[in-house]
C-alpha cells in the first residue's frame, strides 16, 4: 500500500461516476442526482445539464460537443457546444438493462456497455455486451459475452480498447480495426481467480479485486477503482499491480480520472455504500478526492 495525501476537493454528491478532466475542469456524473457537473480547482461546483434517466458516461466527439450516458433510457445524449441537447444514439432497441461507462476514440466512434443485469437491485450477475455507436448514431454489437462491462480506456495509439469486467476481475483487451471494430480478444490482466456467477453477494465476496472505472497514463498503465476493498490500484501494461492506494475514510472508491495542469493529478469518486446511494437512502455521503501520482496522462483516452 503506497502512502500518499489524499484531499478532500468535494462532497455532497448523491454518487459520482464517470470523472473526466476536460478545459481545465472535473467533469462528473453525479447519477442518482440526475446531474452531470463540473467542478474546479477550488471543488466548486457548476451543473451542466440534468439527465432524468441517470447519467453516468462521459465523453466528448471530436466537434466539441458532449456525449453523456442516459442509463435507464439506453440512449446517448449529444450537447453541442451551444448547449443544445439531442438524442444521438438509441440503444434501446439491442440491450435491455442499464448502459453505462462510455470512451470515444479519435475517429467519433463511441464505446459503451451494458451491464447486462440489475446490478442496484442486487440481482445476480449475467453477461453484458459491448456497443460502438458511429458518429452517424448506428449502433453496432462490437463484443458479446462481457461480464458487467464497467470502465473503458483506449491506448495512446487508438489501437486498443480495455474494458474492466467487474465481476469476472478481468480487464480485457480488444484491437481497435480501422473501421472501429472490435477484434483479437485477450486477457490485459487477470485479478484473482474469477468466480462462478452466481448471487451477487457471493460474487463480490470472492473477488480479489472488482474493478470498476479507469484511468490510463502516459505509460499504458491503468488506475483501477477497486469497488470491493476501497482503493485504487495501478497496473501496468503486464498486468501486474504495481501501486495501490486506500482511500483514507474507509469508503468505496468506483471510479478515476488522471487530470490536473500537468496531468499528474487523480481524482477518486469515493462514496460510503453505493447499494444505498442506489436506493436513495444516502443522498449526500459521495465525495471527490485528489491525489498526486508520478506518472501523467498521455495520450490515452479518456
Amino acid at each position: 500500500m503506497t502512502t500518499r495525501s489524499v484531499t478532500l476537493l468535494a462532497s455532497g454528491g448523491h454518487y459520482f461516476e464517470a470523472p473526466r478532466w476536460h478545459d481545465g475542469r472535473w467533469w462528473v456524473s453525479d447519477i442518482y442526482a440526475g446531474k452531470v457537473c463540473s467542478y474546479d480547482g477550488a471543488g466548486v461546483r457548476t451543473e451542466v445539464m440534468h439527465v432524468e434517466g441517470n447519467p453516468s458516461g462521459l465523453a466528448w466527439l471530436p466537434d466539441g460537443s458532449l456525449l453523456v450516458v442516459s442509463m435507464h433510457d439506453r440512449t446517448l445524449l449529444r450537447r453541442s457546444p451551444d448547449g443544445q441537447v439531442t438524442v444521438h444514439a438509441d440503444l434501446s432497441g439491442v440491450c435491455e438493462h442499464e448502459i453505462n461507462d462510455l470512451v470515444v476514440n479519435a475517429a467519433g466512434q463511441a464505446y459503451t456497455g451494458t451491464i447486462g443485469f440489475a446490478v442496484a437491485a442486487g440481482d445476480p450477475p449475467r453477461p453484458g455486451a459491448v456497443y460502438r455507436v458511429d458518429p452517424d448514431g448506428s449502433v453496432h454489437v462490437a463484443a458479446e459475452d462481457v461480464v458487467c462491462p464497467n470502465g473503458m480506456v483506449i491506448t495512446g495509439d487508438g489501437r486498443t480498447l480495455i474494458v474492466a469486467e467487474s465481476f469476472a476481475g478481468r480487464l480485457t483487451a480488444f484491437t481497435i480495426g480501422d473501421d472501429g471494430g472490435l477484434s483479437d480478444r485477450r486477457l490485459f490482466a487477470q485479478l484473482g481467480e474469477p468466480p462462478e456467477l452466481g448471487p451477487l453477494p457471493e460474487v463480490m465476496a470472492a473477488l480479489a479485486l472488482i474493478p470498476d472505472g479507469c484511468a490510463i497514463d502516459a505509460e499504458d498503465a491503468l488506475w483501477v477503482a477497486d469497488a470491493g476493498h476501497q482503493r485504487v490500484v495501478r497496473i501496468d501494461r503486464t498486468g501486474a499491480v504495481t501501486e495501490e492506494i486506500a482511500d483514507p475514510d474507509g469508503n468505496g472508491v468506483y471510479a478515476c480520472a488522471l487530470g490536473g495542469d500537468d496531468g499528474r493529478t487523480l481524482l477518486l469518486c469515493a462514496v460510503s455504500d453505493f447499494f444505498a446511494a442506489a436506493q436513495g437512502i444516502d443522498t449526500d455521503k459521495a465525495t471527490l478526492k485528489t491525489t498526486r501520482v508520478d506518472v501523467p496522462h498521455g495520450a490515452g483516452l479518456p
